[in-house]
């Protein structure tokens, strides 16, 4: 296929320029770490929108239920991922609980997708642009692809993240990874796949304890680790030896401690950039993050994110010198 291809002439780049060869794998948050969106994007985006769509679609009588930024706490929504979301949404708007509306997650999430690819790429950057520093940052690391794999870990859904991306000018970066063969497909964004861990690659189940927001984005980062894994592993000379989280919510410093906690006996060094772009203040950030475990977790709090000139040296790849 298209895709197997693309893949294979990314990795065949990666053995012509590189011998033996350790590799980082970064991972990027979307929103508030990648994106910023507007005081309506919450109520009036067309991923929040998407929200309201699925639910009243699946679960309710055909109409939009009350929107996620009206209907749920910031706590539940910041830093979570859409499954969970969904779950919410369905419990606080139609009471439905859980063992009622999990079966149904698959459906809302391609009932998600189908509202957003009706959307033009003008309606899904509608309140959200790229944050400062971020397709500057994104333009360096695409032409460091022989010691940098780039890719999402997000509570987006796949399809959305894809769409997403697009739209908001990312993917034109040529930063983001091709994706494993082991992802799932999500029709008419063929061309535009990449590395990650998504919302709709995992989700708990579990609405009610709040610890589930990092938890549920833990095993994104290992998925998309794995995935990372899979597209090296028929070359012994290349090793993945880093794994880098870029977020902006506590969930995403919790999410990578936690992943760097499951690695006892493995060599993988789990790095955290933590970007105050978001809703969060760098001292909260920086707390959560607590000590450096040098070679296990080795977190970075930045002010600006990833407009910070120490942005790479933050993620460990600043010794990488850019291509022109």
């Amino acid at each position: 296929s298209a895709i197997m291809s693309i893949q294979w002439r990314f990795v065949g780049l990666l053995l012509l320029s590189v011998g033996a060869s350790a590799f980082t794998l970064i991972t990027f948050d979307v929103d508030g770490t990648l994106v910023k969106g507007s005081g309506q994007a919450a109520a009036e985006s067309a991923h929040a929108k998407a929200f309201s769509h699925a639910v009243g679609t699946v679960l309710g009588d055909g109409k939009p239920v009350t929107p996620v930024a009206e209907a749920l706490p910031v706590h539940l929504y910041h830093g979570s991922t859409d499954g969970l979301i969904l779950l919410r949404l369905a419990k606080a708007t139609l009471g439905v609980d859980v063992d009622e509306s999990y079966p149904k997650l698959e459906e809302m999430f391609q009932c998600m997708f189908d509202y957003m690819s009706s959307c033009s790429d003008e309606e899904i950057a509608n309140h959200i642009t790229p944050l400062p520093g971020v397709l500057d940052q994104l333009e360096k690391l695409s032409q460091m692809n022989d010691e940098v794999m780039c890719g999402l870990v997000t509570g987006n859904v796949e399809g959305i993240a894809r769409l997403k991306m697009r739209a908001v000018g990312v993917w034109d970066t040529q930063a983001l990874s091709p994706p494993s063969a082991k992802m799932k497909t999500w029709p008419g964004t063929e061309d535009i796949s990449f590395l990650g861990g998504f919302g709709s690659d995992f989700c708990s189940g579990n609405i009610k304890d709040i610890a589930r927001n990092h938890l549920d984005r833990g095993e994104q980062i290992a998925i998309a680790t794995e995935r990372c894994q899979a597209l090296l592993q028929d070359e012994p000379t290349i090793q993945l030896e880093r794994v880098v989280h870029v977020g902006d919510a506590p969930a995403d410093v919790l999410a990578a401690k936690t992943f760097s906690e499951t690695l006892e006996g493995d060599n993988l060094c789990v790095g955290m950039v933590a970007v105050a772009t978001g809703s969060y203040s760098a001292e909260e950030l920086k707390e959560l993050a607590g000590e450096s475990i040098p070679g296990k977790w080795e977190p970075v709090v930045l002010e600006d994110g990833m407009n910070d000139p120490k942005f790479l040296a933050a993620c460990g790849v600043s010794h990488v010198i850019a291509r022109e």
